[in-house]
């Protein structure tokens, strides 16, 4: 039997109108320490965004989401915070905030490989 890793995941949802609440999943984060793996997966469908705000800048949501996968990565590219400890990254990146682009609380699981999780769970919760 394959030796199951604790991972934790967060979803990334964008917010168009923070007032009324509404989201729409967009990415998902994957943390899991005794692999050292810390990677995001997003997908921005167009189409559905323009149903919850047809004043989207999609061009900058893209940005922001990109960044998000410079501090996953680490280093030089992912700024002051991609050159943290991949826990802190991980904390850093789904720390609650009130903008349009933020993450879900928190949840852990237990895997065999995180990459296949961070797949699972984007098909699952995002397309």
């Amino acid at each position: 039997m394959q030796e199951k890793h604790l991972f934790e995941y967060a979803i990334i949802r964008v917010v168009p109108c923070v007032e009324r609440q509404e989201f729409m999943n967009v990415g998902v984060i994957v943390y899991c320490s005794s692999q050292g793996f810390l990677q995001t997966q997003y997908e921005l469908d167009r189409e559905r965004l323009k149903a919850f705000s047809d004043k989207l800048d999609v061009e900058e949501l893209e940005e922001r989401l990109q960044a998000f996968v410079r501090i996953c990565k680490g280093g030089n590219n992912g700024g002051t915070i991609g050159k943290l400890p991949i826990a802190s990254r991980f904390r850093w990146l789904t720390a609650t905030r009130s903008t349009v682009v933020q993450t879900s609380p928190v949840h852990p699981g237990f895997c065999v490989n995180a990459q296949e999780k961070l797949a699972q769970l984007h098909a699952q919760l995002v397309q």
